[in-house]
């Protein structure tokens, strides 16, 4: 396995996994990949945007989104944001979750970042576990969420 920052070659990946594999309501409607790859090079001229993947036999089989975030409070200490945790579906319970979100934790933590929040839609005991296993708690804070569609 190998986990590193995404690159422009890894969209073709990133579209399948994202695609037939996250759970995502609407499902993703652009198709274009074209699209996807200018989208891609703006996102990584973005330093503190991170989408982080696992790879096998060069096939992206995870990844996560970390965005680092800064602040004007706690002591102007930035926080972070995970957001798109996917596995596929032939690669979960092995464990590429969980060494990308400490991959992300470590790179929160090299950026200096106070906190790092992650919302998940899913309410099986499973996943919630498996996100407090990893070192999040649940009920520290009350999450909102807006949709604006």
């Amino acid at each position: 396995m190998d986990i590193r920052k995404a690159v422009v070659d890894d969209i073709e990946d990133l579209h399948l996994l994202y695609t037939k594999h996250l759970t995502q309501t609407p499902p993703i409607e652009v198709q274009d990949l074209n699209k996807w790859r200018e989208l891609f090079v703006n996102i990584n001229q973005n330093s503190g945007y991170h989408i982080i993947i696992a790879s096998v036999d060069h096939q992206v089989v995870a990844s996560i989104t970390l965005i680092v975030i800064p602040n004007l409070t706690h002591n102007l200490r930035p926080y972070a944001l995970i957001e798109n945790v996917v596995t596929h579906v032939d690669y979960r319970n092995q464990g590429y979750a969980s060494k990308l979100i400490a991959e992300a934790v470590a790179i929160a933590k090299e950026n200096n970042c106070y906190k790092i929040m992650l919302m998940t839609g899913s309410k099986k005991e499973e996943t919630l576990r498996f996100y407090e296993n990893c070192g999040f708690t649940q009920g520290i804070k009350t999450g909102f969420l807006m949709k604006l569609e």
